[in-house]
């Protein structure tokens, strides 16, 4: 659908294909408040999505009704909390399309994720004068665990190029790739610059030079259909606060293989099948992965939200927001002295811009004022802001409960920081 189009389309949250985002805002308590006297439009999305009444229910109703210790319980409580608990594994398994339920690790998100998958699968493999392959978009979390487990290695972190407008460097990607590659690390969707990568094709050149691939999928999971066995990765990792679940949870997922090999990540309860002061066996995946008492109303909540998710319909949701984005783009080309920043040809609904004359904080500020809730600064992804020239941009990001409606007040927001800074 063109950008032409898609202005010329219904108005408000009705999307070309019929998807009603003006009824779906009312199952979101917080998009009903106010800010500094004016109604509430969240579009920092990308940091954090708001939670659907449905997941905030399920997260009370746990405590309410079943709150108790998992797995090692013979009373009615923990057998419900284990149930629960279980059951979302089984629903995130669903999620990414994955063989075995017993490939998927509860994490505190995606970061924990990937310091999981370096600290458990890249210590055992690396040796000095390997690399390590990602990406010139990459969040902190993507580089700063890869950057620690290189030095103590000895290894190589070596950076795909990309584009003025975000987009990989696929030839410099094939001339990196050599016999001492290990491991190529990268993000799906990047978080400054809305750039969908084409993972698929990334995995399949990692896989031809004998590497394994880690994809970071924290702003992938809640935007795009997701299937790990077609995608072939070795790993995956997202965050629940992102997928419109709570904070604290999120999920690793490998390759069963993989993961049977790989060594304990921490030491506790739960992820032992014995203990002597000789010797620790450990239990079988995934709980090997899973030391401690987990955050089980977390898991719980992300259950729920991937449950609303299948109600409203992921791909419907997807298409409304990729419509919102093309209307987005258009309107803030309108302004004067705006540039957008990142014009990938595949993008998700991220759109980072900078005002010629004004910092991103001060538009942050003033939208603030006005009730436009964006993200400022470096989003976690330093090295892509410098390789663009910037130190920080201003960000708007979207979700399927976002409107036209909410695009024009951040028009109407940045035409008044315009007037306080002119």
């Amino acid at each position: 659908m063109s950008a032409t189009a898609i202005i010329r389309g219904r108005a408000g949250g009705e999307a070309e294909t019929g998807f009603d985002a003006q009824s779906i805002r009312a199952d979101f308590p917080i998009l009903l408040s106010e800010v500094h006297g004016k109604s509430l439009v969240y579009l920092d999305n990308a940091a954090t999505t708001q939670k659907p009444r449905q997941v905030i229910d399920a997260i009370s109703g746990y405590y309410l009704q079943t709150n108790a210790n998992i797995h090692r319980g013979v009373h009615l409580l923990s057998e419900r909390a284990t149930q629960a608990y279980e059951q979302a594994r089984v629903k995130v398994q669903r999620l990414l399309h994955a063989a075995d339920a017993r490939e998927i690790v509860f994490v505190r998100g995606a970061t924990e994720g990937l310091n999981l998958v370096a600290s458990a699968y890249g210590r055992k493999v690396l040796r000095e004068g390997d690399e390590v392959l990602v990406t010139a978009m990459e969040h902190h979390s993507n580089i700063v665990p890869w950057q620690l487990l290189c030095e103590e290695k000895g290894a190589k972190l070596r950076v795909i190029p990309m584009s003025d407008g975000g987009e990989l460097d696929l030839q410099a990607y094939e001339r990196l790739l050599g016999p001492r590659t290990r491991i190529v690390s990268f993000v799906h969707v990047s978080n400054a610059l809305g750039t969908v990568n084409p993972a698929r094709r990334l995995v399949e050149l990692a896989h031809q030079a004998g590497a394994i691939a880690v994809v970071d999928g924290a702003q992938s999971a809640p935007h795009l259909t997701v299937d790990v066995q077609a995608l072939d990765a070795d790993f995956f990792v997202f965050s629940g606060h992102k997928l419109y679940g709570p904070t604290g949870i999120g999920v690793l997922w490998g390759k069963r293989a993989l993961l049977e090999a790989m060594p304990p990540y921490q030491g506790g309860g739960d992820m032992i099948r014995s203990v002597t002061w000789e010797k620790t066996l450990f239990n079988e995946l995934p709980y090997k992965f899973e030391a401690g008492t987990p955050d089980i109303a977390g898991a719980v909540g992300l259950g729920a939200a991937i449950d609303y998710l299948d109600r409203v319909g992921l791909e419907r949701a997807a298409r409304w927001e990729s419509e919102l984005l093309g209307y987005a783009t258009l309107r803030l080309r309108e302004i004067e002295g705006l540039k957008v920043v990142g014009t990938a040809r595949e993008k998700a609904g991220v759109l980072s811009f900078v005002l010629e004359g004004i910092h991103p904080h001060d538009i942050g500020t003033v939208l603030d004022q006005e009730g436009v809730a964006i993200r400022t600064g470096h989003h976690c992804a330093q090295p892509a802001l410098e390789r663009l020239g910037l130190v920080a941009t201003a960000r708007a990001s979207f979700a399927f409960y976002n409107t036209r409606e909410d695009v024009d007040r951040l028009a109407a927001g940045l035409a008044r920081v315009k007037e306080v800074f002119a």
